[in-house]
């Protein structure tokens, strides 16, 4: 009877606790999949509200999103298949919200990336194997390329971080759940990508291939969002794959190539450089500076110059002048100082007379700029106030030669700054008191007192062009530099028709 009672016992216990421990397991499952909802997909509820019939109906709003991405039968309830998705390793970035389409990508081409520490998981040259094949994946079917650099600050900052990290938003979770995040182009953080250290880091046996990681994480670090196809490597699920075969699916091409474009198809035959036109109608300049009595043209490897109240227009090679510049200048300007700057991409030169200055070129961020700012369209110094412009995109900044700084409250909008001019500039220059802006095949000659547009001309008013000269005629290349017999030939011109036209009136009428 004891024994009965005993059992009877037991049993009461046993019934009563079981309830209690599934409801502590419904109640965790229910918690990690706040959690998961909250980070992927922008689930905002408080713990203490999930009571309330509206959160219940976002969560399983939520739910429903989640289990459409990964196929899975759409319910809306936290069954066993989507509590196993939750519950696999993945990468850090949502599935929706600013990643939830293609974002854009860089600006350029030619990527750095710096590998900041090492796991010690593997050999550092493992490591450094795996970061460059993962880059590969991208520029074998894109027009992008990487260089490491071993200092300084690149494109693609790559560190392996632990929990909290710095100044970085995400953090990770201890070994699996998390394994890394990156982040989309641009500046600070962008392009950036990290490694949960607490995973076990491999270059092919047990724990995560650093590989296959690498290179979905630089999909971000590209502009790519995730992909619901489980066979592309943008599926935010790790997926053990055999990291000898290429890992990319068409999706992840098609997605990849919808920001950069396909691969360069290299010319047949290499194309001699063209000679530009001085009376082309669809002449467009790369830069335009003054240079003392001078105004100089830039075109590809040539300049043009002219001389204030001279007719003559001399073309010659950029390097016949200066031979360490290089080609297709970007923009360059004369500052108070006698001395022009010229610039490419990144760098910029200085000037003085026909020598270049030791020690350049130098980096356009000792000016002042931003490290986002990737070149100079164009500059221009305005001497009466001794400020500078440079335009970038639709942005202009303004430069104070006097103190060496960038002035405050810039950039502004080109088309704030100065009116009607249109939203970029090509080139720039002050002549007689006014602003010339060049864009595409216009020019816009601007009087900044009166803060308007005086004239809309064509860029090749400067060389006296009346007729489209070919510059082949013009001018003899052979040399490298030649003096335009352009102006002269087409007045004398002028003054032979001229004189046979009055002989004519005069023969017809004497014959009348």
């Amino acid at each position: 009877m004891k024994s009965l009672l005993l059992l009877f016992v037991l049993f009461t216990a046993f019934s009563s606790a079981f309830p209690t421990e599934q409801k502590m397991e419904d109640e965790e499952n229910m918690h990690l999949a706040q959690a998961y909802l909250n980070q992927f997909y922008s689930l905002e509820i408080e713990g203490s509200h999930l009571v309330q019939s509206m959160n219940r109906s976002l969560m399983d709003g939520k739910l429903r999103e989640m289990q459409a991405f990964f196929g899975l039968t759409v319910t809306g309830k936290l069954d066993s298949n989507t509590l196993e998705i939750m519950k696999t390793p993945r990468c850090g970035v949502p599935d929706v919200g600013q990643y939830g389409f293609t974002l854009p990508g860089w600006t350029k081409y030619n990527l750095t990336y710096r590998i900041v520490n090492y796991t010690p998981d593997m050999a550092r040259a493992d490591v450094d194997e795996a970061i460059q094949k993962g880059l590969e994946v991208w520029s074998k079917v894109t027009p992008l390329t990487f260089t490491k650099i071993s200092k300084g600050v690149a494109d693609i900052m790559i560190a392996f971080r632990n929990r909290v990290h710095g100044q970085c938003p995400r953090y990770f979770d201890g070994p699996l759940g998390l394994l890394a995040h990156a982040f989309p182009p641009g500046v600070g953080l962008g392009g950036d990508t990290h490694f949960d250290e607490a995973e076990n880091w491999t270059k092919d046996g047990e724990g995560f291939n650093l590989f296959l990681v690498a290179a979905h994480e630089f999909g971000h670090s590209l502009g790519l969002s995730h992909s619901n196809d489980q066979t592309a490597l943008m599926f935010p699920n790790y997926v053990s794959l055999d990291p000898s075969k290429y890992p990319l699916s068409q999706d992840d091409i098609n997605g990849i190539q919808s920001i950069y474009g396909g691969l360069p198809t290299a010319p047949a035959k290499p194309k001699r450089p063209t000679v530009p036109r001085a009376c082309d109608p669809d002449l467009t300049f790369d830069a335009i500076t003054t240079f003392r009595r001078e105004v100089m043209f830039f075109k590809g490897r040539y300049l043009w110059r002219i001389y204030c109240d001279i007719t003559d227009v001399e073309f010659e090679l950029i390097s016949s002048l200066w031979p360490s510049l290089p080609a297709d200048i970007q923009a360059a300007y004369e500052n108070p100082k006698d001395k022009i700057l010229v610039f490419k991409d990144d760098s910029f030169w200085m000037i003085r007379g026909y020598a270049v200055l030791p020690d350049y070129p130098k980096s356009i961020y000792t000016l002042g700029f931003p490290r986002y700012v990737k070149k100079i369209d164009a500059a221009f110094c305005d001497h009466s106030t001794r400020k500078t412009y440079f335009f970038v995109g639709i942005w202009c900044w303004r430069y104070d030669e006097v103190t060496q700084t960038m002035d405050r409250g810039y950039p502004r909008r080109v088309v704030k700054s100065f009116p009607g001019i249109g939203l970029r500039v090509d080139a720039a220059f002050q002549h007689k008191g006014f602003f010339y802006f060049f864009r595409r095949s216009k020019q816009f000659e601007y009087d900044p007192k009166a803060k308007n547009i005086t004239r809309v001309l064509k860029p090749n008013t400067w060389f006296r062009c009346k007729e489209p000269l070919n510059s082949s005629s013009d001018f003899n290349t052979s040399e490298g530099k030649v003096h335009s017999g352009g102006v002269e030939i087409f007045y004398q011109k002028n003054l032979n028709l001229l004189i046979f036209s009055i002989a004519h009136v005069l023969k017809e009428i004497y014959s009348y």
